[in-house]
């Protein structure tokens, strides 16, 4: 049986596609799938079972990259498409089933909850990640066994929903200090290229000989498999946040100028903590412009309330298990 899966070229949205993936690869184990992606969320795709290629698409002007893709997938007569991205190229090709998100989905919805209606589902099967041995061996060479792990998100592609670096040091001083959740504990600190100033004074805050530098390491698919080493993963609405989550680390993400209704991480082992703000509220001021924002719009959201919740969410967990 041969499936074409067509997702997104953004890293978020690509983990949290994969729980339709998954519910896939459960569904049909004989199944063989080809995954139509961006170029940087592909190696999230390489470890999955029964996944037998992986395509990245550039994007280029004027649909062209969905024109190289249909001269790719067309030769093949596919029993499913799955296509998230509403392309023409799903309509284009031979098929027995179609699967495509279009009209019928309800926007509002968390993104997870609208793969899963693309394909009717009554149940919105939880995002989930495999890793391949080399994605492991990487993991395990910047995060060694030796006890329990912070994972840190300071950083995300927009200043303006970025917590501010002193919050993260105060935050992470509390999370690994005595009263803390994780006393002693190592902290991972992960940013993507390009966001490196916003994480590296909270890598620097951490005393040397508990440090470990994630920032602007690995592709998502290595650095995913380090997150999942992680006992704890705090940070901003990235995808950083939303593999921690798909990888089954206990996840708290921080909101402000984003939409929770449909990014909050995904699972009972996550929570979310937001601005008093919503997105509306914080970017309605004379003169907002996301290109000429240079600080942080989530200024409002403290140190002591992201404390409390997470050790709220703490002890639940320390209770379920």
């Amino acid at each position: 049986m041969k499936i074409l899966f067509i997702t997104s070229t953004r890293l978020g949205d690509a983990v949290l596609s994969t729980g339709l993936l998954n519910d896939l690869l459960v569904t049909y184990p004989e199944g063989k799938v080809t995954v139509a992606c961006g170029p940087l969320p592909a190696s999230l795709f390489e470890g999955f079972p029964n996944v037998e290629a992986v395509l990245a698409l550039k994007k280029e002007r004027r649909g062209g990259h969905w024109m190289k893709l249909w001269k790719r997938v067309a030769g093949t007569r596919w029993d499913m498409v799955v296509d998230l991205r509403n392309s023409a190229v799903s309509r284009l090709i031979r098929a027995k089933r179609r699967y495509i998100f279009g009209r019928h989905i309800d926007k509002s919805a968390h993104k997870v909850v609208q793969a899963a209606a693309v394909m009717k589902l009554e149940k919105a099967p939880s995002p989930k990640l495999y890793f391949t041995k080399a994605q492991e061996a990487f993991a395990e060479a910047l995060i060694p066994k030796g006890g329990p792990v912070l994972g840190v998100g300071p950083s995300a592609n927009w200043i303006g929903k970025s917590w501010p670096p002193e919050n993260y040091i105060e935050l992470i001083a509390w999370i690994t200090g005595p009263k803390g959740p994780l006393p002693g504990a190592r902290v991972a600190v992960f940013a993507a290229p390009g966001e490196e100033d916003q994480a590296r004074p909270v890598l620097a805050s951490v005393p040397e000989g508990r440090r470990i530098d994630g920032i602007a390491k690995g592709n998502p698919g290595e650095v995913a498999a380090a997150l999942a080493r992680c006992s704890l993963y705090v940070g901003n609405d990235s995808g950083l946040m939303h593999a921690a989550a798909a990888a089954s680390v206990p996840t708290a993400g921080l909101f402000g100028p984003s939409y929770p209704h449909l990014y909050a991480p995904w699972g009972a082992h996550t929570i979310y903590v937001s601005t008093p703000e919503t997105y509306d509220e914080l970017t309605d001021f004379e003169g907002y412009a996301p290109e000429t924002t240079r600080d942080s719009l989530m200024r409002s959201l403290t140190v002591a309330r992201v404390q409390e919740d997470i050790s709220t969410f703490w002890n639940g967990l320390k209770k379920a298990a």
